[in-house]
């Protein structure tokens, strides 16, 4: 029956069990215990059904941990019916039909049981249990980890999932389990599922991770409490809520999820605090339907890789952004729909490539005290119904501050618009709209711009140095039928009645210039007219031609530092160059591989030498285009058998005619790659340089000693690459000067000694993984900036210095 023997320590007060026995089985000895008993199993493999029904105690030999194995054919290994202790033995099942472990009642202990099974489940408590279990591991590849079911509880402590052929864990029938430090990985459905009104769940420091499918699953009226918990590297979204499902997350982090990473649909409710949702391939957070809704405070939302907004909100449902920042995404906030709202408050939405908040189909959106910063457009109310208030708002740095058309008709009080390119405030397309009290300073165009005879209403709104005009107004402009309407509106523009405008500075492609003339006056300021259509709203297209290739050298020679990474690229250039003079003089040309690795930390300036890079070739005729695509593992490697391929080629035909840039190509093979998709792409690409060596450039970035590792796994990648160009780490002296031009571009100078403050700060600031290079210049200098704000703010008078002048003083304290 066993290798071993089983001793039972009797401890009742019998005469005839007042001594210790010794038995060849767990069942014999099982029939001679009672209650309180200690039953410790020698080491050895037990073919039995073990049943616990009495509260006695089995547990493996001192310091032997898993040296005792519970290993039936068939049926459950252990069924646990008592407030039992079992602890440091390992369980096999074999029968797919049942669970390995099985707890049925009472408030047992299990302490270091390892699940070694191919059961039903690993563990299944159901009932009246209520158990604890700590230090537990299942490894159970062909069917669920743990599951929690039919009004049971129980506490689960420092647990781990190491694999599961279903979910991890699963929560049913109204079940309420605790999880606190426990951990998911390698399951092949979700990783928490939580199903069943009444079911719910506590989990406390939980990570759930490598998960094929959802992280967390909650459904069919089931809620949930995740707090300081992580879920990261799922195959679908990072966590789903539907059918009026409930979950509080406070403290999370959600990361690398190649789909959403938060799903609500089906008049779910889901509050998040403290959270951080980050590196997702779709949306952040995916609102949909009537009832459901999103409460986020003090949350941050950055680092999207994909093409999909951070934040939707469709089908009539409710987001709430609190104290919330969003940033390094594509566009920050769609909202859609009629019936759709969101409500933002003291919010920032910031490096936005796109649209900062989007509002169409009959949507609404409340933004109160919000900054918007660096997007292309800021806001854009789209279409007829659609509308909401901006409220003591800024945008700095945008395209296009606000966008109005197609009779959408919001309110905007107390918003500033800072430096737009193209205009402050653009209604066209019989757009509406409501402007109190707002201010546009610095434009590049216009500082409002109101074409098509567009009904907008304008009071007590206020423009300062746009290069173009401060109000700009088609046919039908102020004071006519079907016009604006303008109320105590004020400029500082000062040329006379019919004056030359001053053109806008050339950012792009220029369109044509709108012949003017005056139509009216806001107090003693001219306003005109335009005959053509305004500033596009959307990027335009690149122009068909290309910069000469002197002015985009030129552009790489002003980058701070970087003088080996300018040699390389200088003498690569020239050695193309050559070799195309070399060509139409009918002599042979050397040949050169475009294609190259460049190495350094993040921060240093990899992107922004690929794209120049393109540019060059461009301007040269090698490449057809010169734009840059950039992608990384996420972008090129699928879950499933031939989707890697899929998305690899697609990638590389995106980038014909110009730079395919792969960051963090090492991850495409990492040192424990297994079964890993990612040299499916190694390989693809491969094949797709050779097959297509004159249409696309390939540029591999990454850390300096993991891509040196990269290179030498795979030599087939590394025989395609003519050089390595390494990217040196910035010195305090660059770092201090990337500030300077951060001021010089934002209109801030360094007062006396903040120069020699900078440098300090920069020697002094610790160097480890996190940290930035030329992004760490950039985050002080704003730091710096929003000192500066808290310091001057309280002058009642400030002069041009105290306006322009950051002091040492303004720097952040070191991290």
């Amino acid at each position: 029956m066993a290798q071993g023997s089983v001793q039972v320590t009797h401890t009742g007060t019998s005469r005839w069990r007042r001594r210790t026995g010794e038995y060849s089985s767990l069942a014999a000895a099982l029939d001679a215990a009672g209650d309180g008993d200690v039953l410790t199993v020698g080491a050895g493999t037990y073919r039995e059904n073990l049943v616990l029904a009495r509260a006695v105690t089995l547990r493996g030999p001192d310091g032997a941990r898993g040296s005792v194995r519970i290993a039936p054919a068939d049926g459950v290994a252990l069924t646990v019916r008592a407030s039992a202790t079992v602890q440091d033995i390992q369980v096999e099942g074999q029968d797919s039909t049942v669970p390995a472990v099985l707890v049925e009642d009472g408030a047992p202990e299990l302490d270091g049981l390892r699940v070694v099974t191919r059961s039903a489940s690993g563990i299944e408590v159901r009932g009246g249990a209520r158990p604890t279990v700590r230090h537990c591991s299942v490894d159970n590849p062909g069917g669920v980890g743990i599951s929690v079911l039919d009004g049971a509880g129980g506490i689960f402590e420092e647990c781990e999932v190491v694999a599961a052929g279903q979910t991890g864990i699963a929560v049913r029938g109204g079940a309420h389990p605790r999880l606190e430090n426990c951990r998911v990985r390698h399951a092949s459905g979700a990783g928490l599922s939580v199903n069943d009104e009444g079911s719910g769940v506590e989990a406390v420091g939980c990570e759930l991770y490598e998960i094929k499918g959802a992280g967390v699953q909650v459904a069919a009226r089931a809620s949930g409490q995740l707090t300081d918990c992580t879920v990261h590297r799922t195959s679908a979204d990072g966590i789903t809520l539907d059918t009026d499902a409930v979950l509080t997350l406070a403290d999370c982090d959600i990361h690398d999820i190649p789909e959403n990473a938060v799903d609500l649909r089906s008049r779910s409710v889901l509050t998040l605090t403290r959270s951080t949702v980050r590196r997702f391939g779709r949306n952040g957070l995916s609102v949909w339907d009537p009832g459901t809704r999103v409460d986020a405070n003090q949350c941050e939302i950055h680092d999207s890789t994909g093409d999909y907004p951070a934040v939707w909100v469709s089908d009539g449902a409710t987001a709430v952004l609190d104290a919330t920042r969003v940033h390094d995404v594509p566009d920050a906030l769609f909202v859609l729909d009629r019936g759709s709202r969101a409500d933002v408050v003291d919010s920032d939405l910031s490096q936005v490539r796109n649209t900062a908040v989007s509002v169409s189909d009959g949507a609404t959106v409340q933004l109160d005290d919000c900054r918007i910063r660096e997007a292309a457009t800021g806001a854009w109310f789209r279409d007829h119904g659609s509308g909401g208030t901006l409220a003591n708002c800024t945008i700095d740095a945008a395209q296009t501050g606000v966008i109005v058309t197609k009779g959408a008709d919001p309110t905007v009080e107390r918003c500033t618009v800072a430096s737009p390119v193209e205009a402050g405030f653009y209604v066209s397309a019989e757009g509406r709209g409501t402007f109190d009290s707002c201010r546009v300073t610095g434009s590049s165009g216009y500082g409002f711009h109101i074409i098509d005879g567009c009904r907008a209403t304008l009071t007590r709104c206020r423009t300062e140095r746009c290069a173009r005009g401060g109000y700009e107004f088609a046919d039908g402009g102020a004071g006519h039928a079907g016009g604006p309407t303008v109320r105590d509106c004020t400029s500082d523009e000062s040329r006379a009645v019919g004056e030359p405008l001053v053109p806008a500075p050339a950012v792009r492609a220029p369109a044509a210039v709108p012949e003017t003339r005056t139509v009216g006056l806001l107090g003693d300021v001219p306003v005109r007219s335009a005959q053509s259509a305004p500033p596009a709203a959307e990027p335009a297209a690149p122009a068909a031609g290309h910069r000469p290739s002197d002015e985009v050298l030129g552009e790489l020679d002003r980058l701070v530092g970087l003088e080996s990474v300018k040699r390389e690229v200088r003498s690569l250039i020239n050695m193309i160059e050559v070799g195309r003079r070399r060509q139409e003089a009918g002599l042979k040309a050397a040949s050169v591989r475009r294609h190259l690795v460049f190495t350094g930390s993040p921060g240093t300036g990899k992107t922004t030498v690929a794209r120049l890079y393109g540019e060059i070739l461009a301007s040269l005729d090698v490449l057809e285009r010169g734009h840059l695509v950039e992608v990384s593992r996420v972008d090129l490697v699928g879950e499933h058998i031939g989707s890697t391929a899929i998305r690899t080629q697609e990638a590389f035909d995106r980038a014909r005619g110009g730079v395919l840039f792969i960051d963090e190509a090492y991850a495409l093979s990492p040192e424990d790659s297994g079964r890993d998709f990612g040299r499916e792409a190694i390989d693809t690409l491969v094949k797709l340089m050779e097959d297509h060596r004159e249409a696309v450039v390939v540029i591999v970035a990454g850390y300096t000693a993991e891509m040196e590792r990269f290179l030498a796994v795979n030599p087939g990648v590394a025989s395609r690459f003519s050089r390595t160009i390494t990217f040196a780490d910035y010195v305090p002296e660059d770092l201090l000067r990337i500030v300077e031009q951060q001021g010089e571009e934002h209109e801030y100078r360094l007062a006396e000694g903040a120069g020699e403050a900078l440098l300090k700060y920069f020697t002094a600031l610790p160097k480890g993984p996190s940290f930035g290079n030329g992004r760490t210049a950039r985050q002080t200098f704003e730091a710096m900036v929003e000192r500066h704000a808290g310091r001057v703010a309280l002058l009642a008078d400030p002069d041009t210095d105290d306006l322009t002048l950051l002091y040492a003083e303004d720097l952040p304290d070191l991290p």
